[in-house]
């Protein structure tokens, strides 16, 4: 009796950590199941509005479907065929390319400079600062589109002071101008999203410990010196996940662009969200499996790029953790 006995706790002891840890779910989920009960909602919409759209896009690719039958044509790759060998859309993914090269260095760098003002002892009325520069992120991106339309055109003050300055001879619609609509996107997105930027350069300029400065100061550093060999080096993790995640956001801009520009004039600045919003729903016959083949190679890069950002943060954690 007694060596039964000492062998039964022993052999339940000696069970895998993870049938363990599933026995532990399992009892809970049977406790406190009606908790879950509040996540249905969120699961069903999640699914319902998310997850069986992805799914369908994907089907929908494989298509010939103008959205006016029930159902559409299997055609296997040729939406994939036709995309590439179709300028417009060539052109919407070089707008969009164009867009992240010069939008997200813009972003990062001018909230890094705004960030070290901001963040020096001398700076008065830091606060109001702060939350000046932040209330452009809580706007919606449709409406700020629909306010600059008004501020960028040729009888709006941004065109106004301008020539008032001498900088253009004659009024200009920005907005509405082939050689500009895409740069005027740019400058309106890099003002509305420089806020959440900032407030990531001022928390990721906290963690430098003021020791650092003061010892830069004492062995004579001035502050470009103290810039360029001591705080720079430091915010180089930071500055790793900070691109990624503005650049990955600058792939979402279509309540912007859509309200700003629409993609005109003559497509100049059509980025590849409002190709696929007009190939599906804005053209005389709507092509859904076409705009579902864009969507998904758009859907691809964007996959990709959110591979690059979680090894980037990886090697930001690991570089943050060496230090």
């Amino acid at each position: 009796m007694t060596t039964t006995s000492s062998r039964a706790p022993a052999a339940a002891t000696s069970a895998p950590p993870s049938r363990r840890r599933g026995r532990g779910w399992a009892r809970r989920l049977r406790q406190d199941w009606w908790i879950y009960l509040f996540l249905l909602p969120t699961i069903v919409g999640y699914g319902a509005y998310t997850i069986y759209p992805l799914l369908a896009s994907w089907w929908y690719a494989f298509l010939d479907w103008p959205g006016f039958a029930t159902a559409g044509t299997f055609i296997g790759f040729e939406n994939f065929e036709r995309l590439i060998g179709d300028d417009l859309f060539w052109n919407a993914f070089w707008n969009s390319l164009v867009f992240l090269v010069i939008a997200v260095p813009l972003r990062v760098g001018l909230a890094l400079l705004l960030a070290l003002v901001l963040n020096a002892k001398r700076t008065p009325f830091k606060g109001f600062f702060r939350t000046l520069f932040f209330l452009p992120v809580v706007t919606t991106g449709a409406i700020v589109g629909v306010v600059f339309t008004l501020l960028l055109d040729a009888s709006g003050p941004v065109s106004l002071s301008l020539v008032w300055s001498g900088l253009i001879d004659s009024p200009a619609n920005f907005a509405a101008d082939a050689g500009t609509s895409l740069y005027a996107g740019i400058a309106v997105w890099v003002w509305k999203w420089l806020g959440i930027t900032l407030i990531y350069w001022l928390a990721a300029l906290q963690t430098i410990p003021q020791g650092v400065h003061e010892a830069a100061m004492i062995d004579g550093a001035g502050a470009w010196a103290e810039f360029r060999h001591v705080t720079m080096p430091l915010l180089v993790p930071f500055l790793v996940i900070i691109t990624l995640i503005d650049t990955v956001a600058a792939f979402n801009v279509f309540d912007l662009m859509q309200t700003l520009t629409g993609g005109g004039p003559s497509f100049s600045s059509e980025v590849i969200e409002i190709f696929i919003f007009r190939t599906a729903f804005q053209a005389n016959v709507p092509q859904l499996g076409y705009a579902s083949a864009a969507a998904v190679l758009f859907g691809v890069l964007t996959v990709l790029l959110a591979l690059a950002q979680a090894v980037g943060m990886r090697w930001a954690r690991g570089r943050m953790g060496g230090s």
